[in-house]
């Protein structure tokens, strides 16, 4: 095909959505023209289109612009693959602008750059991104971001997951009927009043909807009035119905507070997508196509391309830009090469009057510099937090049978079984031998969701070592006495304790639920195998084995703990010819398991005390690090000046792009 980009003259269709049902032919003429005025930029003047001009007000609202921005991606060794193209777009309050194209297109990578939330140290990012006309990061409280997944607390109903987050998210100078009063409010608004107080639901109940599930989502966000909302994939996974009850409750909220909205969507239906105000359409990471909704099927009619009557416009785009199935198009199935019709639409788009305004519009929101955002003030203090988090992980740890009721069953069935299998064994020195919607969103700190989670789960997992223990321990036969047994709780308590602060020690650092499990069993693997139980501590390998691992492992603490508690004090017959005729537990302790006998039971149980706070401290300390040092190392490790010379050639000046203008 030809690079020059021809224009014809065509005379579109109405389509259904756009169109009046009283249609005259001199309304068609005045849509030809308007056509040619607005695409072809050869006839007439922007001024026919008043809806696409902006009026700024001062103080009101998130103009949030965006210009020459690109997103690279490091491929190591073999180069960098651009992401995003030379973008150029704006959001204004009170409207709500899509973002779609065919899958892998740069929509969520563009939420994301908008967002603030490209952290990889691989993406290199250029252009400038300005909110109200400045440089400035979007602060707590400002804006929100809604994932594509549904992070919530499926044990709790809607009242209690709204008003929780409200308590983590608004300031201590708010009173808890003042907070109360804002969830219920933000409840209402979503249309959820009926649904208060109904559980979430999850696995083992059932629950809200998926359409209610992502307004629960949406609620949590909007607890904060943010001025400007990120919602990624709001309809995914829901019907035409949900879909459309979704955003329509989102447009009446934009509208009614003047708020930003910008949402990527993969498909909307043709309800969904009339709601929208601005339409960002992206291939392969280009611009094809920036503007109002309405105007977006004249690019496509003067093209060549128009939407077929009573078809979804967004489905016509989407499918005429989609170049995934160019094999088939090969194969005689089609008649057009869908790279060839995207450079067209591309260069029709970038010659129009369209994208003159856009700049034009871009340029004068830049220039409109002097009004910060508004603060929302901070979050709640980190003691409120720690509260705060401790009882919701409670009320969730109390209703979620799989937590902690059905741990509790198995280590009752394993004890009864241990307790019956060896049943009253008697004495013998041979035979005794269990976090991410709220983090990147800001709502707490993590010193707070620690502390939480550690108080709230202390109940459970003494509840879960003294029943089992105790079932273990008297069918058994150990020691009888009183203070043996509370020992012996205490020091399965804190094994237990030690094994969870190691696990989310491991889901700090992979993030994978099975590669997190697979990982933690075998760091738990390798210490148990040189805990001093299955080789004796003197005949292990001493380089890494005995040094340092036997003494890492808690393993080592346990068995000793357990051992000193049973056998000290006691005195057995002695087998051995030649020797005394008894022996004592001590004595056992030092010869035969090299049990290292210069300390207490009570320093083994210290010491296991000691590993659950260094664990938890690493599981904190990791966390703050890698929000930390991950934008130092995406600094550090942008790409070279070899590929950032690749980029400006390829890029167009934002001088350049306001001299244009």
């Amino acid at each position: 095909m030809d690079s020059s980009v021809i224009v014809p003259t065509w005379t579109p269709g109405s389509s259904p959505e756009h169109s009046s049902q009283n249609h005259q032919p001199e309304a068609a003429e005045n849509d030809n023209l308007e056509i040619e005025s607005m695409v072809s930029g050869r006839v007439g003047s922007y001024d026919e289109a008043p809806s696409f001009r902006i009026e700024i007000e001062p103080g009101d609202g998130v103009f949030l612009t965006w210009a020459d921005l690109w997103v690279t991606v490091s491929k190591g060794r073999k180069g960098s693959r651009a992401i995003l193209q030379g973008l150029t777009g704006y959001a204004e309050p009170g409207k709500m602008l899509a973002i779609m194209g065919p899958s892998g297109c740069g929509k969520s990578t563009l939420l994301d750059t908008l967002a603030g939330r490209l952290l990889s140290s691989r993406i290199h990012q250029t252009g400038e991104i300005l909110v109200n006309g400045r440089k400035e990061t979007l602060a707590f409280g400002t804006s929100a971001y809604v994932t594509q997944d549904d992070a919530l607390v499926t044990t709790l109903t809607v009242r209690e997951a709204v008003f929780y987050s409200a308590q983590l998210q608004l300031p201590d100078s708010m009173s808890i009927s003042e907070k109360k009063e804002r969830a219920e409010m933000t409840i209402r608004e979503m249309g959820l009043q009926d649904s208060m107080d109904t559980r979430i639901g999850g696995w083992s109940t059932k629950g809200l909807s998926g359409g209610q599930k992502r307004r629960v989502s949406i609620c949590i966000e909007l607890l904060t009035w943010p001025k400007l909302l990120f919602l990624d994939e709001p309809t995914s996974g829901l019907d035409s119905a949900a879909s459309y009850h979704v955003m329509n409750r989102i447009v009446k909220l934009a509208h009614q507070h003047r708020r930003t909205v910008i949402a990527s969507i993969h498909q909307p239906s043709s309800e969904v997508f009339e709601l929208f105000h601005n339409l960002y359409l992206l291939s392969s990471g280009k611009t094809v196509y920036f503007g109002p909704i309405s105007m977006a099927e004249m690019l496509f009619a003067i093209n060549g391309f128009p939407c077929p009557p009573l078809k979804n416009p967004s489905d016509h785009y989407l499918k005429t830009i989609n170049k995934d199935f160019d094999e088939d198009i090969e194969q005689g199935i089609g008649t057009n090469n869908t790279e060839e019709i995207i450079n067209t639409l591309v260069k029709s788009y970038k010659s129009s009057e369209i994208w003159k305004q856009v700049h034009h519009n871009v340029l004068k929101i830049s220039q409109q510099k002097g009004w910060p955002l508004e603060s929302k003030g901070s979050q709640a203090s980190f003691i409120t937090q720690s509260i705060v988090l401790t009882k919701r992980s409670f009320i969730n740890m109390y209703r979620d049978f799989g937590y902690y009721v059905l741990r509790f069953v198995m280590y009752c069935a394993l004890c009864l079984c241990i307790g019956t299998i060896f049943h009253d064994i008697g004495y013998s020195y041979n035979s005794i031998q269990i976090f991410g919607r709220e983090r990147l969103n800001g709502h707490y700190e993590v010193g707070a969701f620690v502390i939480g989670n550690t108080i709230s789960s202390i109940p459970y997992l003494f509840l879960i070592s003294l029943i089992p223990g105790a079932l273990a321990y008297y069918l058994v036969g150990l020691q009888k006495n009183f203070g043996h047994f509370v020992y012996f709780v205490l020091l399965l308590f804190s094994s237990m304790t030690v094994v969870e602060s190691i696990m989310m020690t491991v889901a700090s650092i992979v993030p994978n639920y099975l590669m997190g499990i697979i990982t933690g069993a075998g760091i738990q693997g390798i210490m148990l195998l040189n805990g001093g139980f299955f080789r004796l501590p003197n005949d292990l390998p001493y380089p890494i084995w005995k040094y340092p691992v036997y003494y890492i492992a808690f393993h080592t603490y346990t068995n000793q703990g357990f051992y000193k508690n049973e056998y000290e004090g006691l005195s057995f017959n002695n087998d051995r010819a030649g020797g005394p005729p008894t022996i004592s537990g001590d004595e056992v302790l030092r010869n035969y398991w090299q049990v290292d006998m210069g300390y207490s039971k009570w320093v083994d149980l210290a010491i296991l005390v000691s590993m659950v706070v260094i664990y938890r401290f690493m599981f904190w300390g990791i966390i703050i690090s890698a929000e930390k040092v991950k934008p130092i190392l995406k600094y550090y490790m942008s790409v070279s000046p070899k590929q950032s010379s690749l980029i400006l050639e390829n890029s167009t000046p934002i001088s350049s792009q306001q001299e244009m203008v």
